[in-house]
C-alpha cells in the first residue's frame, strides 16, 4: 500500500496533535513539517519522526515530495497559504474553522482544481456515534424533520491564572469567538446528522461579549462573542435552533436534538466513555426512549478520524467527509449569524 507523504504546517499544540494522527495513519507518512520557530519545527521532526523540517510554510510548499499539507495555523493567515498550497499542486486539510468569511471559501473554491480540500469542523462528525446517528435518521425513522436543536453553555469558572491566547475572542485574528471556535463543529455535526439536506434560508441572531466584571478572564483586546442565540429557517420549513456560550453566569447546560414528526433522536456530542444515542418515538403508553447505539469513544479520535479522511480521500480520489462546499454552507451560516447580531434584523440567506 502506497503511503501518502503529508507535510505540518505549524507546530503549536494542534499541530503536534495533527503530526501523531498522521504518523498513526497506515495510508500516510510525515514527510515534513515547518514553523517560523526553526527550534519548534527541529523538535517536532525528531519527535514524530518527519523525513525534513522547514523554517516557512513556502519552503515546505517547494517540497516536490510532499503531496498533501495540514495547515495547523491561526484563522488570518491560513487562506493565503492554502491559496498557495493549492498552487503547488498540494492537496490541503484546513484547521477549522475554515476561513475568516464565506468570501475567503469561494476564493479557495475557485483555486481546489482536482486537489483534496477538507476542513477539520468534520471532527465530531465522524465519529462512530455520529455515524451511527446519521444513518438512522437517513432511514426516516423521524419522519419529516421539525427541529434541530444545538444548545451548549460552559458556565464561569474560577478566575484564570493567565489569559487565554489572545485569538480566541479577537475578530481580526479568528473572525469571531465561540462561534467560530466551536459553533463550526456544531454545524457541521448538525448538518451531518441530517444528511446536508437543510437549506438555511432566514437568521435571526443575538451576540454578546463577555459580561463587564468578567473581562479579566480573557485575554487584554477581546472583541469578539462569547455568548449567542440564533434561530434558523430552512427552506421546507426546518428549523435550527442554535445556542453556545462560555463565561456565561448559568450551570452548564447542553442539548444536542433532532426532532422529527414522528421521533426524535438524542447524544452527546463529544467523545465520552459508555457514549449513548437514544431515540424517542411513540409507544403504547406515550412516549418510549430506545438506545440506538452505545460505546466508547476516546478524545484523541476525533482527530484521528479526520486526519484518517483525508488521506484517504486523497488516495481513494474521492471526496472528503467535509468539502469546500460544505464548509462554505458552514460559514455562510456563521456570517448571517453575525450580521444578523450586529443589524437586529433578521437576515435572508442566498439560495445555494
Amino acid at each position: 500500500m502506497r503511503q501518502i507523504r503529508v507535510g505540518v504546517v505549524g507546530c503549536g499544540v494542534i499541530g503536534r496533535v495533527h503530526m501523531k494522527a498522521v504518523t498513526e495513519c497506515r495510508q500516510a507518512a510525515l514527510a515534513a513539517v515547518a514553523d517560523v520557530r526553526e527550534e519548534a519545527a527541529s523538535a517536532a521532526a525528531r519527535e514524530f519522526g518527519a523525513a525534513r523540517n522547514y523554517g516557512s510554510a513556502e519552503a515546505l510548499l517547494a517540497d516536490a515530495d510532499v503531496e498533501a499539507v495540514i495547515l495547523a495555523l491561526p484563522t488570518n493567515v491560513r487562506t493565503p497559504l492554502a491559496l498557495a498550497a493549492l498552487a503547488a499542486g498540494k492537496h490541503t486539510l484546513i484547521e477549522k474553522p475554515i476561513a475568516m468569511n464565506a468570501g475567503d471559501v469561494r476564493r479557495l473554491l475557485a483555486a481546489r482544481k482536482d486537489r483534496v480540500v477538507a476542513c477539520c469542523s468534520a471532527r465530531l462528525s465522524l465519529l462512530p456515534s455520529t455515524l451511527a446517528a446519521a444513518r438512522f435518521i437517513a432511514g426516516g425513522a423521524l419522519g419529516a424533520l421539525r427541529v434541530v436543536r444545538i444548545r451548549a453553555l460552559s458556565p464561569v469558572g474560577r478566575k484564570p491564572e493567565k489569559a487565554p491566547p489572545p485569538w480566541r475572542l479577537n475578530r481580526a485574528l479568528n473572525g469571531g469567538g465561540i462561534l467560530m471556535n466551536w459553533g463550526c463543529y456544531d454545524l457541521d455535526f448538525a448538518l451531518s446528522l441530517t444528511g446536508w439536506r437543510l437549506r438555511p434560508r432566514v437568521v435571526l441572531a443575538q451576540a454578546w461579549r463577555v459580561a463587564s466584571e468578567l473581562r479579566e478572564y480573557v485575554a487584554p483586546g477581546s472583541d469578539a462573542e462569547t455568548h449567542f442565540a440564533a434561530l434558523i429557517r430552512c427552506a421546507e420549513g426546518e428549523v435550527i435552533s442554535f445556542e453556545r456560550g462560555e463565561y456565561v453566569t448559568a450551570a452548564a447546560d447542553s442539548a444536542w436534538q433532532v426532532l422529527g414528526d414522528s421521533g426524535s433522536l438524542r447524544m452527546p456530542l463529544t467523545p465520552c466513555k459508555g457514549k449513548e444515542v437514544w431515540h424517542d418515538s411513540l409507544g403504547p403508553d406515550g412516549v418510549r426512549t430506545e438506545t440506538i447505539w452505545t460505546g466508547d469513544e476516546e478524545g484523541r479520535m476525533q482527530h484521528q478520524a479526520v486526519v484518517d479522511d483525508f488521506v484517504a480521500a486523497v488516495a481513494e480520489g474521492r471526496a472528503p467527509h467535509t468539502t469546500l462546499e460544505r464548509a462554505l454552507q458552514v460559514q455562510e451560516i456563521s456570517d448571517a449569524i453575525y450580521a444578523s447580531a450586529a443589524s437586529g434584523r433578521a437576515v435572508e440567506m442566498a439560495s445555494s
